[in-house]
């Protein structure tokens, strides 16, 4: 089968509050994509709304399409609102318990061994921080005392930021790497140890794309594995890869931008022959959504949206394509992290009728893995979608 599948998630993309939601410390009514587009007073999706984006939600500006594609909304079967985790699931992978986070910021003896790695520079912040304001408020510090730029979020995240000055971008990933490997191991674990380079003088520093994540490898199997094992090419575009620790990858391309991952993807679109493209496209979550900077969250939609309607031509009967999100990141929360919530679910492919499917996320990977090869995997979660009477998540 010379089938092609094209997975292409939207970063924080949030569509409306699960019922533990507020469990998690986020409003009852986390909604990040209806609040964005009131926030802006209406949204300009021509080609999502088309695909059936209003008839998932409400959402101001966004018609409901009289011809959609299939459409939905997924919930995840495990803890968890982050990155991670919400693309681990999409790919069938559920973790069983929370990963290790760190609110507080990361204890004495743990400190300890960071900066033994470190070469003892020592760290400075150590906090909960957004990654803009942590290098306005520490960058200069971080310049004259060479103490590196250390913090995390309600995440399961460990965030290094160094200026290229103090340690260049290569030496800041060498660094986190090691850190992955020998200190954020067992019950340290996190899900991701982050290299965060930015330049710039004080006043006006910059991150820089040289962003790389160290992530803990899957605690499962995955679709992924699945299809590689079974002969067929998976591309990540974007740091899908970086999520993955590359388990189940056959091949990655840059995308530290959308411009970049809206590029790669496109071209793929033209070149693919058969296989699985998998991008995440990450400025709706970091450039926009943690600043929440509802105009520049919406005007990063608009470019999706208007590179999506440039790939529609060039897709065809054999192609299937999924636009989700991995997690929340509503405007209104009181906080500037990810909210716990659905995500949309858009599914372009031949046969879909228009239906509605209300799942899990993971039904992503086992409706990809269906259409690329014809087969499933009973032992992983999910369930396809692409026959209509598939049976909703349970609950």
């Amino acid at each position: 089968m010379a089938r092609r599948a094209f997975v292409v998630v939207l970063d924080a993309v949030g569509a409306g509050a699960l019922p533990d939601t507020v469990d998690y410390g986020d409003p009852v009514d986390s909604d990040t994509l209806v609040h964005v587009a009131e926030a802006v007073g209406g949204l300009r999706l021509p080609v999502l709304g088309a695909l059936g984006l209003g008839n998932v939600r409400t959402v101001a500006g966004v018609v409901p399409s009289a011809d959609p594609a299939l459409h939905g909304r997924l919930a995840p079967q495990g803890p968890g609102k982050e990155s991670t985790t919400g693309h681990w699931e999409l790919m069938g992978v559920v973790t069983p318990a929370p990963l290790p986070a760190y609110p507080d910021g990361f204890p004495a003896d743990l400190l300890s061994r960071l900066d033994a790695v470190a070469g003892g520079c020592g760290f400075c912040c150590n906090a909960p921080y957004s990654g803009t304001d942590v290098i306005r408020d520490f960058g200069e510090h971080h310049l004259a005392s060479g103490e590196l730029i250390l913090y995390t979020s309600a995440d399961s995240v460990l965030q290094l930021a160094a200026h290229h000055a103090v340690l260049p971008e290569e030496e800041l990933r060498a660094l986190c790497g090691r850190i992955r490997r020998e200190v954020m191991v067992g019950p340290d674990a996190v899900g991701r140890v982050i290299a965060r380079p930015f330049a710039g003088a004080p006043g006006a520093f910059e991150r820089t794309e040289g962003r790389k994540d160290f992530a803990v490898r899957p605690p499962g199997r995955s679709y992924l594995e699945e299809l590689s094992e079974r002969g067929v090419p998976v591309h990540a575009v974007g740091k899908t890869h970086d999520l993955f620790a590359g388990v189940g990858f056959t091949d990655r391309h840059a995308g530290a931008s959308n411009a970049r991952g809206l590029e790669q993807t496109g071209r793929l679109v033209d070149e693919l022959d058969h296989g699985l493209v998998f991008t995440n496209l990450i400025e709706t979550d970091q450039r926009y959504g943690h600043r929440k900077d509802t105009e520049g969250f919406a005007d990063a939609l608009g470019l999706i949206d208007a590179a999506v309607g440039r790939w529609l031509p060039r897709l065809g009967p054999d192609d299937l394509l999924v636009l989700t999100a991995d997690h929340g990141l509503d405007p209104l929360a009181p906080h500037t992290d990810h909210t716990r919530e659905h995500v949309p679910l858009l599914a372009r492919f031949a046969g879909a009728g228009g239906r509605r499917h209300d799942g899990a996320f993971a039904d992503v990977g086992a409706s990809v893995l269906a259409w690329l090869t014809d087969q499933d995997a009973p032992e992983l979660p999910g369930r396809s979608f692409l026959r209509a009477g598939a049976p909703p998540l349970p609950g």
